[in-house]
């Protein structure tokens, strides 16, 4: 399957080679096949949303599965709250062709997956599952904000974690932490001297209903067609409902016939004719 997709050996070596690393969130089987047809280097992929139908699409995309912060839901592969629930998660994914999988959770549960070599991506700076500590803000302005930022980066290190998600740091402290630290840091908002770019196709698309973040940039505006489809969606159930209601559909040829004889010898069997 894929033989051609690279490894983490291969990410490691853009890295040493100083070569910029493409990365994408998709959602759908559509945008994970855009990406490979356009050479994107990795996708990062919800686990809700991966299955044998998104990996055949993401082709020779290097894909991160993203293991959710706490339960999702009642399977086995969601429910996430130990170690042993992250580790059978990542292995459920894996077989699946997970190429590597995002953990937010605590330091045990990180080296636990790096224990079993799994190849874990942490997180780093703003945390969406940790937002309530920090608030929706760029971390690391001040050196101490900057040092404890550090001092995270270095303990997932030593735990094995080989990239992080480093989202919207101010951009010499990325630069920093890009060449102090033989992980992959994974840009998001955090300036042009980290490792990989990393946005979210609604965002390139320009179809995203959030907040747009400040490092978001639109390349194509998907919004005006997708508005556009969804008021003819509309005007299509408006119609079908009008038809249903005046009793113009379903009309003749959407039908099945009978013929007159067979009709009758129905109705003539029914009265025990």
């Amino acid at each position: 399957m894929y033989h051609n997709r690279p490894h983490v050996e291969d990410i490691r070596n853009m890295k040493k080679n100083g070569e910029k690393i493409s990365m994408l969130f998709v959602t759908t089987p559509e945008e994970a096949a855009a990406a490979n047809a356009a050479g994107i280097h990795m996708l990062s992929i919800e686990s809700r949303f991966f299955d044998a139908e998104m990996r055949e699409a993401a082709g020779n995309c290097f894909v991160q599965v993203g293991l959710p912060y706490g339960a999702q839901d009642n399977s086995d592969a969601n429910a996430l709250a130990t170690a042993e629930d992250y580790l059978r998660a990542a292995f459920h994914y894996t077989r699946l062709g997970g190429d590597c999988f995002y953990c937010a959770a605590s330091y045990d549960i990180q080296k636990t997956l790096c224990d079993n070599h799994v190849p874990v991506v942490g997180h780093a700076g703003l945390i969406p599952s940790y937002i309530t500590w920090t608030g929706w803000r760029a971390v690391g302005k001040t050196a101490d904000e900057a040092l404890a930022l550090w001092k995270h980066v270095q303990k997932m290190e030593t735990l094995g974690v080989f990239a992080v998600e480093l989202e919207v740091v101010p951009d010499r402290i990325g630069k920093y932490l890009s060449e102090n630290s033989s992980m992959i840091m994974l840009g998001m908002g955090a300036g042009k001297y980290a490792d990989a770019q990393y946005l979210f196709t609604e965002d390139v698309c320009g179809y995203g209903k959030n907040h747009k973040p400040r490092h978001g940039k639109v390349y194509r505006n998907f919004a005006p067609e997708y508005q556009r489809l969804q008021d003819e969606r509309i005007a299509a159930f408006k119609e079908f409902k009008s038809d249903v209601r005046n009793g113009t559909y379903p009309a003749t040829e959407h039908t099945v016939a009978i013929e007159d004889r067979e009709l009758d010898a129905f109705i003539n069997a029914m009265n025990g004719s």
